[in-house]
């Protein structure tokens, strides 16, 4: 069946299914079929992690798409993790379930105002975060993820002249830890600028015992008040290795599904920021882009095979080698 006009535009296909339909073992199923993985971020619903063959950050993603022989990647995440699995797997078929899933991060840098910033600054050597477009990735000379951004930046020189991008407040996290003087992109990602040192006190004085588990994405003032400070991954890595703690989490609500997989008898409370959006006052601590991934989605784009991502082949082949740096030195 030919992909519907409409669905094209939409940028995702709505097909209904009937209601007896078990979606996540028909996805199985299709898996086996047509040799196919699901890969989610833990960012997505905890529906997608459960029928997932793989979860991970982006690092690990990334490593996976690198290694897996399957013909076909879902990937359940944002567009710029499917793009950056077509990067290194360009004789695969890569698809990602509905292509309005962004990223205010990864907008927040335009190739073409980096490669302008980059013309004002010669000599310097370009550290771009994951979460990126494939353009960014190709004017960047390393990619980094906020589970190895400080080990990397660390084993560069130290009179290394850096332009670190674009997320500010991962790249002044490390300044302050390494003592450099790296210069920022004013980029952000809208879920972690949300938390706030309020949000943080007032848990901490409802829970006086709690550790604070802070994602670098968050302000300098938040992180301050962390007990660890780190990616997804070490985060749930901390969790496992004290699995009878109490926690305070100020990072993207979905983590928490396989925090309390792994670790049943910990407690977690969520930093929960209120924001006011069209007058009102809602609970914002999850990416709605994340959580564009269903499994009405993943089913009718496995059938389908379709959204497919595609990378231009002169920006793949610039893109790859920032990628690879990154995984070597992993």
């Amino acid at each position: 069946m030919a992909v519907e006009k409409d669905w094209i535009e939409k940028g995702f296909i709505d097909e209904p299914v009937a209601e007896d339909i078990n979606l996540a073992e028909e996805i199985k199923k299709m898996c086996k079929e047509k040799d196919a993985v699901i890969m989610a971020h833990y960012y997505t619903n905890a529906e997608v992690q459960g029928i997932a063959d793989f979860i991970g950050d982006s690092l690990a993603l990334a490593q996976k798409a690198a290694q897996t022989e399957a013909k076909i990647i879902v990937m359940c995440g944002v567009h710029f993790m499917a793009e950056t699995c077509k990067i290194l797997c360009p004789e695969k078929t890569v698809i990602c379930p509905d292509l309005n899933a962004g990223c205010s991060l990864a907008d927040s840098c335009k190739a073409e105002d980096l490669k302008a910033f980059k013309a004002e600054h010669p000599g310097y050597k370009v550290i771009s975060y994951v979460n990126t477009t494939a353009a960014v990735k190709a004017l960047t000379d390393i990619v980094v993820t906020s589970g190895n951004a400080l080990k990397i930046v660390s084993s560069m020189p130290e009179d290394e002249k850096i332009i670190f991008g674009p997320d500010y407040n991962l790249g002044s996290y490390i300044n302050s830890v390494t003592g450099r003087n790296m210069l920022l992109w004013q980029g952000g990602c809208h879920v972690h600028e949300r938390f706030s040192v309020a949000d943080i006190l007032r848990l901490k004085k409802e829970h006086p015992e709690a550790k604070v588990l802070a994602h670098p994405e968050c302000k300098s003032a938040v992180l301050a008040l962390a007990d660890v400070v780190g990616s997804t991954a070490v985060l749930l890595k901390h969790t496992m290795e004290h699995p009878e703690g109490e926690y305070i989490v100020a990072t993207e609500a979905g983590i928490l599904h396989e925090m309390r997989a792994k670790c049943p008898s910990a407690v977690f409370h969520a930093v929960q920021p209120e924001v006011i959006e069209g007058g009102k006052s809602c609970v914002c601590n999850e990416c709605e882009y994340m959580k564009m991934n269903t499994l009405l989605k993943i089913y009718n784009s496995l059938k389908h095979e379709w959204p497919v991502i595609e990378v231009e082949k002169d920006i793949a082949q610039d893109a790859v080698k920032c990628i690879n740096r990154m995984l070597e030195m992993s």
